[in-house]
């Protein structure tokens, strides 16, 4: 019954659900193509094999489940892998990383007709959806059609926990429907079992986010862009330092200039790099940063002038290049209620990271890095400012953080492997 009245309120939505795609397009256009695909129209998928379905909704979730899709691929030949996500970001990602390797579109709404829909064109033999992309209408299709579905790289926070809790009659028939939580942490799997998830359902696999690999290619593109930031035509630590600041969110530039600012008279030197987390901000964050300082953008290639104070990333896929090129890391998402994002890949290349005091969606993580001494929370752009000139001032400090956040990157491995078993076992 509850699920009947979550349907009936999500029908009579769609008209603002529609009204919100044309407006998000008008600063990422994207989102006004494709339609059809959300509500579950688009050519069905051709031929007769098998097929595994995951879905990852934007472009954290894609770049987290891109080793797990190889892994897919190679472990199971004779299955088509469809890959859904929601965010045109997400979309691009996918395309980039695999092409017409796997069956891609859009995933519908969560609506009977659109699900009975996208299920009668993929026809998928399992579903595997990433973190916390659970929906009541969803998992119930599935459910009907005895199609097994796996929570991957699971997390929920005591925020998100508390949400369900007040659906709890809606949230708990749902999760009693899933075939295998495959949760990031303890804490995570425990809040699962707490909202109605069975213990025999739940098995604690890790973050395969710490199963990173950073092979020879990107490797070479992170040398070849710290070459340009340098301005030199060979790497050097002891040219300018570079301050990087990942995936930031509105709101939290600002408060890095101000940082930055700070900075300046001791380190005049130092490089800004802020790479915002949507591509619509691009042109706003370069805007914001020009009144005071000279900039360029890292889309414009060539090397970074002498007199250049700030970069714009404005380019897609190439945060984890990025980071590899930079000295010293903030991670954006942290100074605004948002939770953060992946901390393990600055970890991964041994930088310093700093970040804001949000970061429930990383809780397990920031506690191991913090632990470690790997990880700084600085609460104020003055706190940033004093961290940042404290490592800039001590490079043997700025290493021993560095090295410690490797070594939990490091220590953290194996988490895909496990979860492979329990997709193994589900297509039995």
């Amino acid at each position: 019954m509850m699920r009947w009245f979550y349907s009936l309120v999500f029908y009579l939505s769609l008209p603002l659900v529609v009204v919100r795609l044309l407006w998000r397009a008008r600063s990422a256009p994207a989102y006004a193509r494709r339609w059809g695909e959300r509500f579950g129209f688009f050519a069905a998928r051709p031929g007769n094999r098998p097929a595994i379905w995951l879905h990852a909704v934007s472009v954290g979730e894609t770049l987290a489940a891109l080793p797990l899709i190889k892994q897919l691929q190679l472990r199971y030949p004779q299955h088509d892998l469809i890959v859904t996500t929601t965010t045109p970001t997400g979309s691009e990602r996918v395309k980039a990383a695999f092409g017409e390797t796997v069956f891609h579109v859009y995933a519908p709404y969560d609506l009977p007709d659109c699900l009975g829909r996208f299920l009668r064109r993929a026809r998928p033999q399992l579903a595997v959806i990433m973190e916390t992309e659970l929906w009541p209408n969803t998992i119930a299709a599935c459910h009907k059609r005895q199609i097994p579905v796996v929570i991957a790289n699971a997390r929920l926070s005591e925020k998100s926990a508390r949400g369900y809790g007040r659906f709890a009659a809606l949230a708990t028939p749902m999760l009693q429907q899933v075939s295998m939580v495959a949760a990031q942490a303890q804490a995570d799997g425990q809040r699962f079992v707490n909202l109605g998830v069975p213990s025999d359902k739940l098995s604690v696999t890790g973050n395969i986010k710490f199963d990173l690999t950073l092979d020879a290619t990107v490797r070479a593109q992170a040398q070849a862009i710290r070459q340009r930031w340098q301005g030199t035509g060979q790497a050097s630590n002891s040219a300018r330092p570079i301050l990087l600041a990942a995936s930031t969110h509105q709101g939290e530039d600002a408060l890095l200039l101000q940082a930055f600012a700070t900075l300046l008279p001791e380190h005049p030197s130092l490089l800004l790099v802020l790479v915002p987390r949507h591509p619509e901000r691009f042109e706003r964050v370069a805007a914001e940063a020009s009144r005071n300082y000279r900039l360029q953008k890292h889309s414009e290639g060539g090397a970074v002038a002498a007199d250049t104070q700030v970069v714009v990333g404005d380019t897609m896929g190439e945060l984890l290049a990025l980071l590899g090129a930079s000295d010293l890391v903030f991670m954006g998402g942290t100074w605004v209620p948002n939770g953060g994002h992946n901390l393990i890949e600055p970890a991964a290349w041994a930088k310093p990271v700093f970040c804001g005091p949000s970061l429930f969606n990383f809780a397990e993580v920031s506690r191991l890095l913090k632990e470690a001494g790997g990880l700084q929370v600085v609460e104020t752009p003055a706190d940033l400012a004093l961290a940042v000139a404290q490592a800039l001032s001590s490079p043997e400090r700025s290493e021993r953080m560095g090295q410690a956040a490797q070594q939990v990157a490091d220590a953290n491995r194996g988490a895909l492997e496990r979860l492979l078993g329990v997709i193994d076992h589900q297509l039995m």
